[in-house]
């Protein structure tokens, strides 16, 4: 069953977060609190949003007991000008490997390709790793298509405040005087 996430799922959103950087070979970059994740999700100005994957009826094949999570999808908004039009970014889709393959990975998917279409968003899109081959296979069979020619582009820590620190500088004549987001 996919379901809404609530305040309560954060420790095991949080856990499973920890999971998943776990098996990205990136555990030290996972520094996010429950804290933060409960603010973020459940605060007043959510920034994104959560559904939570419960083992069903037949979860002794799951290893776990029906209702337990076993499954989370993180996302969020974005925006195209191209298409004038909302869409969805998953952020994080993981599924905890003793429940793999019972179809929770899929039902987080579709669920999230169903509020596309209820919303009138125009795309769902998402990174993945280049030699997660499971993960790359898993998104083909559903039709997922790469994007080729595009190339993720991330910026943080000192090169992050060395830009900001441009924008703020007296120095600087295109200096913005008032952006909130």
């Amino acid at each position: 069953m996919i379901r809404p996430a609530t305040p309560a799922d954060v420790p095991v959103i949080h856990a499973m977060v920890r999971e998943l950087a776990e098996y990205e070979r990136a555990l030290v970059d996972a520094r996010a609190t429950e804290e933060q994740l409960r603010d973020a999700l459940f605060g007043s100005d959510p920034a994104a949003f959560a559904l939570i994957a419960e083992s069903d009826e037949n979860a002794e094949g799951e290893g776990g007991t029906a209702g337990e999570p076993v499954g989370f999808a993180v996302w969020f908004r974005n925006f195209s000008t191209w298409t004038g039009t909302h869409g969805i970014y998953l952020e994080d889709l993981y599924v905890r490997p003793r429940a793999r393959g019972a179809g929770h990975g899929r039902a987080l998917l579709a669920e999230l390709a169903r509020i596309c279409v209820d919303r009138g968003y125009q795309r769902f899109e998402w990174s993945v790793l280049d030699w997660n081959a499971p993960s790359i296979a898993f998104y083909r069979s559903l039709g997922a298509e790469p994007m080729d020619e595009w190339t993720v582009q991330r910026m943080s820590g000192e090169p992050l405040h060395t830009l900001a620190a441009l924008a703020q500088s007296d120095e600087n004549p295109n200096r913005a005087t008032a952006l909130s987001i």
